[in-house]
């Protein structure tokens, strides 16, 4: 039976998942594959368009009782087998399903298979046991070609655990949010500085991104999110609702990093959470993949210098303008009114620390060779300056080592203004020897990159102009390619 998925011509990117899942299908010894990835980040569309005029079945678990889901399967299977088979659990359906790979290699794919999994772990020791003895039984006589899929990260990544049954007979394959110089297909008409600001609010999130991939830009922010009706008006609730039990206090969590990154002990006194339960609550979002702690770069992993960041552009964005208004808006305020007078003066501070990343990002690919890690960096002011109270703190937005030698630095702006010379001036006075003073060493032939998206002042240019060791990137031209 060849599958035909019927919107494969409306399928973009992943061209290198696809090559991933191609070179697992044409190794004669490769194991079943755990696909995993976040809700919206289009597992289930690449595996569609993999499976695409391939020998295939796709299966999709939902949220029913066993029996009910069983039975729908055997008679999804009926017609590839000849007969209506009795699948009575997980165990006895991996079974059945080999015999579709007898004769031939053939693909079945089990979407959302956190679903077919019991509800406590002593059940799902035991069924997965099971399955483990399946796929031992039939891998000799079985060309069956097995995918698992599954939005449900922690379950998903626990099946690969140390201690899971499956460990070790499952290859694991994450699907990441797009990076933007995939996301930029989606928008083939507009400027590079329209598509990374939608990019900016998307996340990189497939669903999203088409969402806002066919109006004005105000105008879909309006529709899609402001609008009670609008299908990302309550997204990040739904998500949540879905994947965990305790939804009203991750709320509270990702509510209190929409306004900026923190550090544990910030982030338990604006929550009210205790360092304990938070730390929980912290591990759980992680593993989601929706936060991040980030340290400065060459830090220790256990300095207490981390902040936590709210990863999902969309989230953030969301518990920034629309959660906090989502009452008003359903009770009369005009998304329109809402957009001109709380996010449209506030869209270039949300897109900034998006355009940071992808000038650290750009600096990992095109100079490569001169930083082997790149990142940014943020600590205490200058010992004179503090004294003085001049400056507390600083911060550098990218900073590339070599060796744990600082070999680049650079600073991004995501504003309507030229970048001033002062920026430069900043870096060099004040922000480089504070880095100094904290120990990293910095190289003589250390290079500076900036990056402005409204281009750069006439003093800064003729700066440039005048020096070997300073780049001024050209950031319009780099985000239009």
């Amino acid at each position: 039976m060849t599958y035909r998925w019927p919107l494969v011509n409306e399928f973009r990117n992943r061209s290198e998942e696809l090559d991933q899942l191609e070179r697992w299908w044409n190794d004669p010894d490769s194991l079943p594959l755990a696909v995993y990835g976040r809700r919206r980040v289009g597992k289930s569309w690449l595996l569609r368009r993999f499976a695409h005029g391939k020998p295939a079945t796709v299966l999709v678990a939902s949220q029913v009782r066993p029996g009910a889901q069983y039975g729908r399967f055997a008679q999804a299977l009926t017609s590839q087998l000849g007969l209506t088979p009795a699948i009575t659990d997980l165990a006895s359906l991996v079974e059945i399903l080999h015999k579709l790979g007898a004769r031939e290699k053939y693909l079945v794919v089990l979407d959302e298979f956190p679903w077919l999994l019991p509800t406590t772990e002593q059940e799902r020791i035991r069924e997965l046991s099971a399955v483990q003895a399946i796929l031992e039984d039939v891998r000799e006589t079985s060309q069956l070609k097995l995918v698992v899929c599954g939005s449900l990260i922690g379950q998903m990544e626990g099946l690969m655990s140390e201690r899971a049954p499956l460990r070790g007979r499952l290859a694991g394959l994450p699907v990441q949010p797009l990076q933007f110089r995939h996301a930029r297909h989606y928008f083939p008409n507009a400027t590079g500085i329209d598509a990374f600001q939608r990019y900016a609010i998307s996340g990189g999130m497939p669903y999203y991104l088409n969402r806002l991939a066919h109006k004005d830009l105000a105008h879909a922010i309006q529709q899609e999110l402001l609008t009670p009706t609008g299908p990302l008006f309550d997204e990040p609730r739904v998500v949540l609702d879905q994947e965990l039990r305790e939804a009203k206090t991750y709320f509270t969590v990702l509510a209190a990093l929409s306004g900026g990154d923190k550090e544990l002990g910030e982030l338990a006194n604006a929550t009210g959470i205790s360092g304990g339960p938070l730390s929980k609550y912290m591990t759980t979002l992680d593993r989601m993949h929706l936060i991040t702690r980030k340290l400065p770069i060459e830090a220790a992993r256990d300095s207490r210098k981390g902040h936590w960041h709210l990863d999902d552009d969309l989230f953030r964005f969301w518990f920034r303008f629309v959660f906090p208004f989502q009452e008003e808006l359903s009770t009369g305020l005009s998304a329109t009114d809402l957009y001109n007078t709380e996010i449209a003066p506030a869209l270039a501070d949300h897109t900034s620390s998006v355009f940071e990343a992808w000038c650290r990002s750009w600096v990992r690919q095109n100079q490569g060779s001169q930083a082997t890690r790149v990142g940014s960096w943020w600590g205490r002011a200058l010992d004179t300056h503090r004294r003085t109270k001049q400056r507390q703190t600083e911060e550098i937005d990218i900073v590339g080592t070599s060796r744990k030698i600082v070999t680049i630095a650079g600073e991004a702006k995501w504003t309507n203004k030229t970048m001033p010379l002062k920026v430069l001036q900043d870096l060099e006075d004040y922000k480089l020897p504070a880095m100094h003073q904290a120990g990293l060493k910095t190289s003589p032939n250390l290079h500076i990159f900036l990056f402005s998206r409204s281009g750069y002042a006439a003093a800064l240019s003729r700066e440039a102009q005048s020096r070997t060791d300073i780049t001024l990137v050209n950031v319009e031209d780099e985000l239009d390619r």
